[in-house]
């Protein structure tokens, strides 16, 4: 029996990774692109140090490749120069291949005033340049599809955590965690979405095999739900965590806040925390998705509870007891 081949766009990225692994072990064929040697790969998959631009060869490459994971994501300060052009690459790619196309979305196109429980049919409003060009994104998506040229999905998610370094788990809210320290970005009593980058990536591959299985609709929306948590909750998990995987301190976890003002402050000079900043309003709006039409679409989904995912996360980071070294 001929194994399905997955063609997976950005792989030395922490979701990338995660696409590569999910798929490996659900027994596709996996071809794994980036702009650079990666590191050891899983059984099942192959690496493609091919430019993402060079659509005639990357497509050659990953001949009968059934779908293309999009995982490719430019850094915050990039993203006016470089998040378009990228995914229209990566589209590029997939219709050369008549693959399905499929993209991990966000919550950024809702805007500030997005009410509290996210549907794939609510409204978006964005109200800022990265929402505006994430919902452009989307839109050539939409676009292509209706004029026959592509398939594709968006599978949209809360902030990814999981897998490594780069999310808000690493860079703030557990960064001082061997000094007892924790600092969340907002209001301990709002809920927060949240998505644990090893059950995304297995959604991805339910929704592609049920996709090659059944079809789907051109282009459709699914959201993937998560977990929502407040603010305190988040920190009580990573606390249970932490002391779980032996990482807890001697003493009482401290917990504290960002300095949201300060680093408005410093943006004028360090566009990082400009870009930063610019998307706080997250931390202060409540937010979940409704993940219903996901659900009906595939059936039941993996989900680890909480406690469990942070533990694991922080071992991913290099911290407790069994991590890896990093």
């Amino acid at each position: 029996m001929t194994r399905r081949t997955v063609l997976v766009l950005g792989a030395n990225g922490r979701f990338g990774a995660a696409a590569v692994k999910a798929f490996a072990d659900a027994g596709w064929r996996v071809l794994a692109q980036a702009r650079r040697p990666q590191a050891a790969l899983p059984p099942g998959a192959e690496a493609l140090t091919l430019a993402l631009g060079d659509t005639e060869a990357l497509a050659a490459a990953a001949t009968g490749a059934e779908v293309v994971v999009h995982a490719v994501n430019p850094p915050y300060t990039d993203w006016e120069t470089q998040l378009m052009p990228l995914g229209r690459q990566g589209m590029d790619v997939a219709e050369r291949l008549g693959a399905l196309f499929m993209l991990p979305g966000n919550v950024y196109a809702y805007g500030e005033a997005m009410p509290a429980m996210l549907a794939e049919d609510t409204p978006e409003r964005p109200t800022n340049a990265k929402g505006r060009l994430r919902a452009a994104l989307e839109g050539e998506m939409r676009a292509r599809a209706e004029a026959g040229r592509l398939r594709a999905v968006v599978l949209r998610a809360g902030d990814f955590y999981g897998c490594g370094e780069g999310s808000w788990l690493d860079l703030s809210i557990a960064k001082d965690l061997a000094k007892g320290r924790l600092v969340y970005p907002g209001p301990l009593n709002l809920p927060h979405a949240w998505a644990y980058l090893p059950d995304l990536a297995q959604a991805f591959v339910a929704v592609a095999e049920r996709s090659a299985r059944d079809g789907a609709p051109a282009f459709e929306t699914l959201h993937f739900a998560g977990h929502t948590l407040t603010g305190g909750q988040f920190l009580d998990l990573l606390e249970a965590a932490a002391t779980d995987i032996g990482a807890a301190p001697a003493g009482r976890f401290r917990r504290g806040g960002m300095p949201w003002a300060l680093i408005r402050l410093m943006g004028v000079f360090v566009p990082t925390l400009k870009a930063v900043a610019e998307m706080s309003y997250l931390w202060r709006v409540p937010h979940a998705l409704e993940g219903a039409r996901l659900a009906a679409r595939v059936g039941g989904l993996p989900a680890t509870p909480p406690r469990q995912a942070l533990g694991q996360a922080l071992r991913d980071l290099g911290i407790g007891d069994l991590a890896p070294a990093r």
